[in-house]
């Protein structure tokens, strides 16, 4: 049904790059959980039926001056044997926290990091092992995603991966063109992107994806095409489109000029993603999100963006996140090497996993923001029947003032019908729209943690 907008007045649009809403409530609203919770109390009553699992590894051969991920450089001293041995002590505890009645269904994994092509192939058997034995996720019937780097996508790694059921395999490139590597302080040779590339096709991996980035200093709309004609020649079933960020504690935030991050900078990156944008869709993609593209004949790979709407998510290793239906948890959070390090060798030297320690309440009223912004970030939107389906709620009821800003800035398609879209000048400045849906409450917590 076509909408007509209440008579508020409108908002000053806001500057387009302002955060990636990969998950709300993000970890830096995250608290200490006090009393720890039982992690048996917060699974009982809980569905087990569609759940996913993430396993994180915390590891890279280099730290990438943009990357606010976390993981630490190198791993001494038998670090990773250390590290993977805690996993399985984690995963012992989550199943015996979840029981027997109704025995977990997962029906999707992934490895992320850090970067899980770090440890060695025999690392590799014991991460899947964990996760078939330990959790009884059977990885060759689900969807599997594993990231990787360039120097780290080796043919012996490759080997284990295809074989134990990957099917997708996301190579972080960033940029073909070796001065931008080198400006974005993420250095690497030409030669050895392609040489990883040709590994990956040999491997079989159904799904190959390779990220890259615009924004950097530098990059022109010339080097940009480059690089986006560079992927284009391996056919990716995949290609994800990321803007640099410059964030606090980074390689590029300590030594980048703030007055970088100013409206000129805003202005290049939105030249450099339309560009991309477009570029995609001349050559047979289709676009899932602001940063996804897929290529229409590409095989399917479950649901996009996994948003764990109404599913739990069960997570490995001291950078993941759990999610019952009411309750967000984690290990703590930091982005500087030093406090990264603290947490890690904390996590390794953990024997009892059976509480959650760090996390954030979910209610009702977050429950529904939650729904509509990893909804609503989708280039295919927000169907009206599924939101009032599961809270008994229209979502322009719920949401109308920040709906109806959306509409005056033309960033909300009126198409007639019951589905919330972004149009394609909305798509553009998702990582500013998500933000706009924080509740005060978690845009307080937000603003009071302190980066570590």
């Amino acid at each position: 049904m076509t909408r007509t907008p209440l008579a508020t007045p409108p908002r000053t649009a806001p500057r387009p790059y302002q955060s990636y809403t990969y998950a709300y409530p993000h970890k830096t609203a995250y608290r200490p959980l006090a009393p720890r919770p039982a992690l048996k109390d917060l699974w009982a009553g809980e569905s087990r039926g569609s759940l996913s699992l993430y396993m994180h590894i915390p590891f890279c051969e280099v730290r990438c001056g943009f990357c606010n991920l976390f993981t630490r450089i190198g791993a001494p001293d038998d670090l990773t044997g250390r590290y993977l041995d805690a996993v399985r002590r984690q995963a012992a505890a989550v199943r015996t926290a979840l029981g027997d009645d109704g025995p977990p269904r997962f029906v999707n994994a992934a490895f992320g990091g850090g970067t899980p092509t770090f440890l060695n192939p025999r690392e590799l058997e014991q991460l899947c092992d964990i996760a078939e034995h330990e959790m009884g996720a059977d990885l060759r019937a689900v969807p599997l995603s594993v990231e990787a780097s360039p120097s780290t996508a080796t043919t012996d790694r490759l080997d284990v991966l295809a074989a134990r059921g990957t099917t997708r395999l996301s190579l972080g490139v960033q940029s073909f063109i070796e001065e931008e590597s080198r400006s974005a302080a993420r250095p690497q040779r030409r030669s050895d992107v392609e040489a990883a590339l040709a590994r990956i096709r040999e491997a079989g991996i159904p799904v190959l994806n390779i990220d890259l980035i615009y924004g950097i200093d530098g990059q022109t709309a010339a080097s940009w095409r480059q690089s986006l004609d560079a992927a284009l020649a391996w056919r990716p079933e995949e290609i994800y489109l990321y803007p640099l960020y410059v964030r606090p504690l980074t390689g590029l935030g300590r030594h980048t000029d703030p007055l970088r991050a100013g409206r000129d900078w805003d202005e290049q990156r939105l030249r450099r993603y339309r560009e991309g944008r477009d570029h995609l869709l001349t050559h047979g993609y289709e676009q899932v999100s602001m940063r996804m593209f897929r290529r229409a004949d590409a095989p399917p790979q479950g649901p996009d963006d996994y948003a764990c709407q109404t599913d739990g998510m069960i997570g490995l290793g001291c950078g993941a996140r759990s999610y019952t239906s009411t309750l967000h948890y984690s290990f703590d959070y930091a982005v500087s090497m030093r406090e990264i390090r603290g947490i890690i060798d904390d996590y390794t030297a953990t024997d009892d996993f059976s509480h959650a320690l760090h996390g954030r309440h979910v209610d009702e009223g977050e429950a529904r923001r939650r729904h509509l912004l990893q909804s609503l970030l989708q280039a295919e939107g927000l169907l009206g029947a599924d939101y009032r389906l599961r809270f008994g709620a229209d979502p322009w009821d719920d949401f109308r003032s920040e709906l109806d800003v959306l509409t005056a800035r033309g960033w909300l398609r009126d198409d007639g019908d019951d589905l919330l879209r972004l149009s394609p000048e909305g798509l553009a400045h998702s990582d500013a729209i998500g933000p706009e849906f924080f509740s005060p409450a978690v845009r307080d917590a937000m603003a009071a943690y302190e980066l570590k």
